[in-house]
């Protein structure tokens, strides 16, 4: 999405005081140039999360004073901020970004964004610029791919040398992980966006049919199927004018023979696994688009209306409800006694899974979060979208250990092999900042690139990547492009 929309979505905390007058020997002639003119640089945020950040303030073609940002982090390199910049005499304003400055000598100090970060400025005559990427080692390459019908947005699910995935074409496929062969197909009749759930005899996946659906994990064979009642929900993929995008249906949870899945009719549903039939259905506020997980004896979910729900697993009862102001794309995570989310206006918090209550958050500068937060040695990997990143994170307070670049949409949750970590990168062209996909690893323990395999473009394609995650099976790593090409790549350092 552009990275305009979910920085303005976010409800703007910065403290926007109102100035007083200064005494008439410190005003300044109507007629005077604001000392903020030209270029800062310096570092913002909090002490958990600190970066670089630089400013230009000019005037434009209309003479309203304006700032430009320049970021690595973000990717920005001279975007102009929405709204003018009011000064009156050394406090300048603006409040579409929630920027708050105090000038003193030659430095500009105060608070910036939402979460009122700190934010600490001096002159500077050199600003951030672009960098290119770097010539990387490109790795093993894939072992194998196979084209299937349509475009991948799901995981696969691996299982005795399987792969087992979906597609936009409505088609889900077994295929085995040794000879790339396929070895059954269900023609499920509409787009499938879920990664699917497999045991030992049975297979379970979302459609946007509206089914919930079980099959012979050994021959394809339907077994059942149960109506979800979402098969009027709408869905948009990405486009370069539209962006809220959907790309995800839940996978199923299993929890003693009972399955709890979520429906884009706003409803949460627990259903017999053998059988097909309901245990119980609750509704709730917004779609379920995202996976749940389990705390106790409690399902954990959260929805398109920011909402995050803890139900009885039991009964459906609500035990506790907790408003994140902004959709929940990404599935949660329990690490510790907390549940970690992220949403769309670029909110990543901790709350605890006991009571509901934020234990931390953080903002990803801007940034929206599709991908999954997952567990590594007690720590969090979590990837973004127009940050590019994909960084180790603290769970217990946010802090962030390292981030490293990717150059594309880290929407993928990450997989982790051994010393590697295994990132897909997905891209959209045109855009406002450089993408380029790919299939990359890193270095576990510090975040190094250590090889990086460029995904061709799909020639007329806005999107082109991997925007389905990355699955370890045994020695190899399973993940699938939008063009509908499932790749297998050996787990391998180089």
């Amino acid at each position: 999405m552009r990275p305009l929309a979910p920085i303005l979505a976010v409800p703007l905390l910065a403290l926007r005081l109102a100035a007083q007058p200064p005494a008439p020997a410190e005003r300044r002639a109507p007629s005077a140039e604001p000392a903020i003119l030209g270029t800062w640089l310096g570092t913002a945020g909090f002490p958990t999360d600190r970066a670089e950040i630089g400013f230009e303030f000019k005037y434009n073609s209309k003479h309203e004073l304006k700032v430009y940002l320049y970021q690595h982090l973000m990717n920005f390199y001279g975007l102009e901020i929405p709204g003018p910049v009011t000064a009156d005499a050394d406090h300048y304003t603006n409040p579409d970004w929630s920027i708050d400055l105090t000038l003193k000598g030659d430095t500009l100090s105060g608070t910036y964004f939402p979460f009122n970060a700190p934010i600490r400025l001096v002159r500077t005559k050199t600003l951030p610029s672009e960098v290119p990427i770097p010539n990387l080692p490109a790795g093993p390459g894939p072992r194998w791919r196979v084209k299937l019908d349509a475009a991948i947005w799901a995981p696969a699910a691996t299982r005795d040398s399987f792969a087992y995935v979906g597609t936009e074409g409505g088609v889900f496929h077994a295929v085995n992980l040794n000879t790339g062969k396929v070895a059954w197909t269900f023609p499920a009749g509409r787009p499938i966006f879920g990664e699917a759930l497999v045991t030992d005899s049975t297979l379970y996946f979302v459609c946007d049919n509206g089914y919930l659906f079980a099959l012979d994990r050994l021959t394809g064979a339907e077994r059942w199927r149960y109506d979800l009642g979402d098969s009027r929900s709408s869905r948009i993929l990405p486009h370069e004018t539209v962006y809220d995008y959907e790309i995800k249906s839940p996978r199923p949870l299993l929890v003693d023979g009972v399955l709890y899945v979520g429906s884009g009719d706003s409803s949460f549903h627990a259903v017999g696994a053998s059988t097909g039939r309901r245990r119980w259905r609750v509704q709730v506020d917004g779609k379920v688009r995202s996976s749940a997980v389990l705390y106790k004896n409690r399902v954990i979910f959260g929805t398109f209306a920011g909402q995050v729900y803890a139900l009885d697993r039991t009964t459906g009862n609500f035990l506790w409800k907790k408003e994140t102001h902004g959709r929940l794309n990404s599935n949660p995570a329990i690490i510790g006694d907390n549940v970690i989310i992220g949403n769309y206006n670029g909110i990543v918090a901790g709350i605890n899974a006991d009571s509901g209550k934020t234990a931390w958050r953080m903002l990803l500068w801007g940034s929206s979060v599709f991908s999954d937060p997952i567990e590594d040695d007690g720590t969090m990997l979590i990837g973004a979208s127009d940050l590019r990143r994909v960084q180790r994170i603290d769970p217990k307070d946010g802090r962030v250990i390292w981030r490293t670049d990717v150059y594309g949409w880290a929407w993928a949750r990450p997989a982790v092999k051994g010393d590697l970590i295994f990132q897909s990168v997905a891209s959209g062209i045109p855009y406002d900042m450089r993408h380029a996909s790919s299939f990359t690893a890193l270095d576990r323990k510090t975040g190094a690139i250590v090889w990086r395999w460029p995904m061709p473009e799909w020639a007329g394609s806005y999107m082109n990547g991997f925007a389905a995650g990355a699955v370890v099976a045994g020695d190899y790593v399973v993940a699938g492009v939008v063009d509908g090409t499932l790749y297998v790549f050996p787990a391998l350092r180089q």
